[in-house]
C-alpha cells in the first residue's frame, strides 16, 4: 500500500483510516466527503491530496478558490472520480446506497477496495462479486465482523472452497442499547437512548441500525456475498462484551475466533495492509486484558422483538429486488426517526409493511438497482407503499 484513495474521509472510518495510513507511511491521493469542509480543509493541508470531492457545488467552489493546487469536484461525478483515481486501494467508508456506484466503478477500473459500506453488497451483491471475479481485484472487508471472519478463514491453507470447509460462521452482535427490552419498552425509546451505543462509537445511522438490529441483518447479507455462504451457514450470537468480533466453525468442529478490544483501526489496518500485520503506531494500539474482562457471554437474539434481523434473512432468501427494498426503506425510515418524524418502533413496523406490499422484480444491472432504490425512497417519504 503506497497510494490510497478514501470515500468518506471526514467520517468515523475515514478519520481512523487516515491515522492508519499515516502510521504506515503511505500517501492519501484522493478524498471525498459530504459537507464537513472545515475538517476536509484540515485534511487537505495535512495530506496534500491530488483530488478531493464534496457533496455540494458551492462547497467545491470555496475549496477550489482556497486550494488552487488541488483538483476539486462535487456530487456523483466527484465520488466516481475519486473511486476511479490512480491508487493501490480505495477505502470506502461512506454510509448508505451512495457507496454502491463508486465501489462498482473502482472495481471496474481494477482497483482493490477496502469496504466498510454494507449497502454495496446488500443491494448489489451479485453485480459486485461478479465484477470482482471478472476484474481480478480484491474486495477486503473493513466491518469488524467480516474482517474477523476473513482473518479466521485465512488460517486455512488448503485449496478447497469456503463452502466445503465451513460449517457455519458466527456473527457476533453487542445487542445494542436495548438488549433484553420487550416490544412495549421499545415503544417509548427516545432518540438520545437509541444513539447511546454501549461499546462502539459510530455515526448516527449505523448506531440506530445497531439498536434495531438491522445492522446485523445487513451484515448477514454482506457475509453471504463476501464469503459465498448459504444463509443456513450464518448464525447471529449476542455477545455483549464485543471482544469476539466473529468466528468461523469449520467442518471438523474447530472454531477460530478473532478477538480484541472494540477498535475499528484494527480491521481497517488489516484490509489496507493485507498480507502484513503492522503496528498501528505509537499510542494507537490497544491490547485486551482478558483477566480484567473476566468472562465472555453469549445470548440468542430475539427475532420476535427485533424483527429487522428476521426481515433481513427473509429478504435475502427471497432475493430479486427484496434486499434493495429492505435497505432503501430502512435508510429512509432511520432518517425519519433521526428527524423526529416517526417513533423508534415505527422503523421496523413500517419496514414490515413496505416489504409485505412489494412486488419483487429481477434487478440485473447497476441502473436497475439505483432505479429501484429511488422508487422505494420516494414511496417511504410519501408513506405511500
Amino acid at each position: 500500500m503506497e497510494r490510497v484513495s478514501i470515500l468518506g474521509s471526514t467520517g468515523s472510518i475515514g478519520r481512523q483510516g487516515i491515522e492508519v495510513i499515516k502510521s504506515s507511511g503511505a500517501k492519501v491521493t484522493a478524498m471525498a466527503c459530504g459537507s464537513n469542509i472545515e475538517l476536509l480543509s484540515e485534511q487537505i493541508e495535512e495530506l496534500n491530496p491530488e483530488l478531493v470531492s464534496v457533496a455540494y457545488e458551492e462547497d467545491a467552489k470555496l475549496l477550489a478558490n482556497k486550494y488552487s493546487d488541488v483538483e476539486v469536484m462535487w456530487g456523483r461525478e466527484g465520488l466516481i472520480a475519486v473511486a476511479e483515481s490512480e491508487a493501490d486501494i480505495l477505502l470506502n467508508g461512506i454510509m448508505g446506497m451512495v457507496g454502491l456506484e463508486p465501489t462498482y466503478r473502482a472495481i471496474r477500473k481494477g482497483r482493490d477496495v477496502a469496504l466498510a459500506n454494507k449497502e454495496t453488497l446488500v443491494a448489489g451483491g451479485s453485480l459486485i462479486m461478479g465484477a470482482v471475479k471478472e476484474d481480478g481485484v480484491r474486495l477486503l472487508p473493513v466491518d469488524s465482523e467480516h474482517s474477523a471472519i476473513f482473518q479466521a478463514l485465512n488460517s486455512y491453507s488448503g485449496t478447497r472452497d469456503t463452502s466445503e470447509i465451513v460449517h457455519r460462521v458466527i456473527l457476533t452482535a453487542s445487542g445494542g442499547p436495548f438488549r433484553g427490552y420487550s416490544m412495549r419498552e421499545l415503544e417509548n425509546v427516545t432518540l438520545e437512548e437509541a444513539l447511546n451505543h454501549p461499546n462502539w462509537s459510530m455515526g448516527k445511522k449505523i448506531t440506530v441500525d445497531s439498536a434495531t438490529m438491522m445492522n446485523k441483518g445487513l451484515e448477514v447479507i454482506e457475509a453471504k456475498w463476501l464469503f459465498d455462504l448459504k444463509l443456513s451457514q450464518i448464525d447471529v450470537h449476542i455477545h455483549p462484551e464485543s471482544i469476539i468480533h466473529s468466528a468461523v466453525e469449520f467442518i471438523d468442529g474447530g472454531i477460530i475466533a478473532q478477538m480484541g478490544v472494540p477498535d475499528m483501526k484494527v480491521p481497517i489496518a488489516y484490509a489496507l495492509n493485507y498480507g502484513e500485520r503492522n503496528s498501528l503506531g505509537e499510542g494507537m494500539t490497544q491490547y485486551a486484558d482478558l483477566f480484567e474482562i473476566g468472562r465472555l457471554t453469549f445470548e440468542k437474539p430475539d427475532p420476535s422483538t427485533f424483527r429487522c434481523l428476521a426481515m433481513a434473512f427473509a429478504a435475502s432468501e427471497e432475493g430479486k429486488s427484496y434486499p434493495v427494498v429492505l435497505n432503501s426503506a430502512n435508510e429512509e425510515l432511520v432518517r425519519l426517526f433521526l428527524n423526529g418524524e416517526i417513533r423508534f418502533i415505527d422503523i421496523q413496523n413500517m419496514l414490515e409493511i413496505v416489504l409485505e406490499k412489494h412486488q419483487p422484480v429481477a434487478l440485473n444491472t447497476l441502473e436497475d438497482i439505483l432505479a429501484m432504490d429511488q422508487e422505494i425512497r420516494m414511496k417511504v417519504r410519501r408513506k405511500k407503499w
